[in-house]
């Protein structure tokens, strides 16, 4: 009975060194053939870091203003007799613009005409009677008077009517009208606006740090929603004595052509302020930094001695930001193969498979279609 039993516990010890050395003999195959195995590649995209010549900028923010722009309004209080121009409606100096009944003015005129003329003849017959000392000097003196007095009050009478012919008084585009026919204005009541649209101002502020760096004549790039893709160039024209106390801001102009009208007094534009020199950087797409709180990085794509790419982290420092691209002030080289899409899934020696067949092309001034 305890030969049976010693027989059989040395069956099961056999079956279970059997089982044990089996299974350990596949578990080591297995960690073998991980270990030879490698792991699938991610695909990115890649481009080249590049050098560039960049003008230094300062970016603002400002407002569209006229050269000359004002609202139209009555010197003197009447009827409105006649409106001669329409709304929107260039107009050159000088075009009538509006009429006030002047039926009363005129008739005062002719009455006033009609004393000049009597005057005048006076004042001659006066003259020759002079000539011949027929009349006194005092009574000369008396004709003289009346004469000029005479010619005064006509011409008092013709600037009342020139106030209410309203002419405009230098070239450029008319706002909405502001009057009808018949109405009775009060005197400084609005007619319409008048703004000269070439050149315009562009009035923007800039931080007081950035005062060292601005100069009368420097070249000014303009940007507007209203006109997207189009830079609209001008000078530097004059920069404010003060310093706003409240903000810190100093305040500038630039003057600008504008002979196609794009640009309107009270619009909204971004302003770059370009220095005259220039300076060599290394540029990349944003698209290729990970931004994170401990460091920002890039990771580059290096061939290893087997032909397999490896994507490695370098962490860099950035400085200015223009449109798709940024500057890499450390951490790269001019031609390193940086990954710009695909680079969130990346861990430092991550293997990678190269597309870029499907790439936008980064640009410095970008126009999204839906923007």
């Amino acid at each position: 009975m305890a030969k049976k039993l010693l027989v059989t516990i040395a069956g099961l010890i056999l079956v279970l060194g059997f089982l044990v050395g089996t299974k350990a003999a596949q578990i080591t195959s297995m960690i073998a053939a991980s270990k030879l195995a490698r792991q699938p590649s991610d695909a990115v995209s890649t481009t080249v870091a590049k050098r560039e010549q960049w003008r230094p900028v300062v970016a603002g923010v400002g407002t569209v203003t006229a050269v000359q722009g004002v609202t139209v309004s009555a010197q003197m209080s009447g009827n409105v007799a006649e409106i001669a121009f329409e709304s929107g409606a260039i107009v050159k100096e000088g075009d009538l613009l509006l009429r006030l009944d002047t039926t009363v003015e005129e008739a005062q005129l002719r009455a006033a005409e009609a004393g000049v003329a009597l005057a005048k003849l006076n004042i001659e017959r006066a003259r020759d009677l002079l000539g011949k000392n027929s009349i006194s000097q005092s009574e000369f003196d008396v004709a003289d008077a009346q004469f000029k007095q005479s010619n005064a009050q006509a011409d008092n009478i013709r600037a009342v009517i020139a106030k209410k012919t309203i002419r405009a008084p230098f070239a450029g585009r008319l706002g909405i009208r502001l009057v009808n026919i018949g109405q009775t204005l009060k005197e400084g009541e609005n007619i319409v606006s008048l703004q000269s649209m070439d050149p315009v101002y562009v009035n923007f502020f800039l931080p007081q740090q950035n005062l060292a760096s601005a100069a009368v004549g420097q070249e000014v790039a303009v940007m507007s929603d209203a006109s997207p893709g189009k830079n609209f160039s001008g000078r530097l024209t004059a920069i404010a004595a003060e310093v706003d106390a409240a903000t810190r801001n100093v305040k500038l102009q630039a003057t600008l052509a504008n002979n196609d009208g794009l640009l309107r007094p009270g619009m909204f534009v971004n302003v770059n302020v370009f220095e005259a020199a220039t300076r060599d950087i290394i540029v990349v797409p944003a698209t290729a930094v990970i931004y994170a709180s401990y460091g920002n990085s890039i990771f580059v794509v290096e061939k290893g001695t087997d032909g397999a790419l490896t994507a490695k982290q370098h962490f860099v420092q950035l400085g200015e930001t223009r449109g798709d691209f940024v500057e890499i002030t450390k951490g790269i080289e001019v031609g390193a193969e940086v990954v710009t899409s695909g680079a969130f899934k990346l861990r430092n020696g991550s293997s990678v498979n190269v597309d870029n067949s499907k790439v936008p092309v980064p640009s410095q001034n970008p126009t999204p279609a839906d923007s």
